[in-house]
């Protein structure tokens, strides 16, 4: 029995994979494009690249879907597609990519994994890791993130005078240039009162006595979103966080805490600033867990069954 002659899709899908592996790819990479092309390979058959747009590309897909894949599987089938095109067009094999033109299909949204509050409170409470840089204001950022709830880009752009000590109040401005006012607790409070002795010595020493900003780095500047992030990122991998934390990981774990401990949920979207009250139910959906573990420990009729 004769061998078929390889197609002139399956023939660039082994060139190709053959170029990822010479780059260096990772294995689990190399096999899903390898799969997912054998695939889409089999689906076009003989055809040429001339032959295939973007209707046959959206038809590939409806087969995929028809075989009980899940969006994320063929959202990653089109992914590989495209990288595939991408690199017909380095190879000067195709002059069009009409992977381009089919839409990724929409994902589910996944909610954020939040971190307990046992979590948080070991990164609050421990004393600062060797990665910090200026010890004071990193513990300030981490207080303000979780006592107030607010984004990393509200942070950022809270200045001194915002600060209404008498009314323990912060002065925040949202999206869209909406300003509110934010509470802090006693944590927050002594926090930067600490770091802003810290704060004017580092001031002093660079001579820029007149700078706003709450938060500034070692050159005296205020600090910025992307400085933030990789601070919080590595303060909470050295308290054995997950490496997915980032600043706005603990506005939800204030949200979610909050709503755990019986705040109201208007109040919460007050502090978070939250336009609509959809926003703000979301944090109902991360605690569903939470609810049902108490309703199976404190409910009566619950605990009898669970007893008997």
């Amino acid at each position: 029995m004769t061998k078929r002659a390889a197609t002139v899709v399956e023939k660039a899908v082994a060139r190709f994979i053959r170029s990822l592996q010479e780059r260096n790819a990772s294995p689990h990479t190399i096999k899903a494009y390898r799969t997912d092309l054998a695939q889409f390979a089999d689906y076009v058959g003989p055809q040429g690249w001339r032959d295939i747009d973007h209707v046959l590309i959206r038809g590939y897909l409806s087969s995929l879907y028809e075989r009980g894949l899940s969006k994320p599987s063929v959202a990653r089938a089109l992914a590989a597609l495209r990288s595939l095109y991408k690199w017909l067009a380095q190879e000067d094999e195709v002059e069009q990519n009409p992977a381009a033109l089919v839409a990724t299909p929409r994902l589910p949204k996944k909610l954020p994994r939040v971190p307990t509050i046992e979590e948080v409170n070991t990164v609050l409470d421990a004393a600062m890791p060797e990665c910090s840089a200026f010890t004071e204001r990193d513990q300030a950022i981490l207080e303000l993130l979780y006592g107030c709830g607010i984004r990393n880009s509200e942070l950022i752009g809270i200045n001194v005078d915002d600060i209404r000590w008498s009314n323990e109040l912060i002065l925040v401005r949202g999206k869209g240039r909406k300003e509110r006012f934010v509470p802090f607790g006693d944590s927050a409070k002594a926090a930067v009162q600490a770091y802003l002795a810290a704060r004017q010595r580092v001031l002093g020493e660079t001579k820029r006595t007149t700078e706003r900003a709450l938060l500034i780095n070692l050159r005296g500047s205020r600090l910025t979103t992307r400085s933030v992030g990789r601070i919080v990122k590595q303060i909470a991998v050295a308290r054995g966080l997950s490496p997915d934390v980032h600043p706005h990981t603990l506005r939800h774990a204030f949200g979610t805490h909050m709503l755990e401990e019986g705040a109201d949920l208007r109040a919460i979207q007050e502090m978070l600033g939250h336009e609509r009250l959809s926003t703000t139910q979301r944090y109902t959906q991360l605690t569903v867990k939470h609810v049902m573990e108490v309703y199976d420990r404190t409910h009566p009729h619950a605990k009898g069954e669970r007893g008997g």
